[in-house]
This record gives structure tokens, sequence and C-alpha cells, in this order.
């Protein structure tokens, strides 16, 4: 698949979280921000941000417990 071929934004959210996560800023058993602390850090819409997280579950790499928040379970290399 080439790299020019457009992408959703979640989906671009979701790549630069699970980077975040590679890279070890997020470590394994970190939380994420809350929703609203994503829309403003990364600049997109809750609805993106809701998206995004759907990704990363879907990968692998976070889990969400409902009333707690997000959590990183997993790192980008395992998923791959």
């Amino acid at each position: 698949m080439s790299d020019d071929l457009p992408r959703y934004e979640y989906v671009k959210l979701a790549d630069v979280i699970a980077a975040e996560i590679a890279s070890g800023k997020l470590p394994k058993g970190a939380a994420l921000p809350g929703e609203r602390a994503m829309t403003e850090v990364y600049g997109v819409s809750i609805g993106t941000v809701r998206r995004a997280v759907a990704e990363l579950r879907k990968r692998g790499l976070v889990a969400t417990l409902p009333a707690k928040g997000t959590y990183v379970i997993g790192s980008a290399e395992s998923s791959a």
C-alpha cells in the first residue's frame, strides 16, 4: 500500500498514539488523557478521538474501563 493514499483522521490519530506507545512515551499501564483533553492536545473533534480509541482497542493496544479511563495494555511491536 502506498503512503500517498489519504487516510481518515481517526486512523492518523490512532497511528500517532500507537507511535507514542511504541516509543515508551505512553508505557504499558499508562492512562490515556480523557477524551476532552485529547481533543485539545491533538486538535481534533471528540468523535475523532472516540474512533481513534476504538481503533487502538481493535489493535490490542489499549483497554477502556467504564468510568475509569483508557489504559495502555500492549505495545505497537506486539500488534504488528
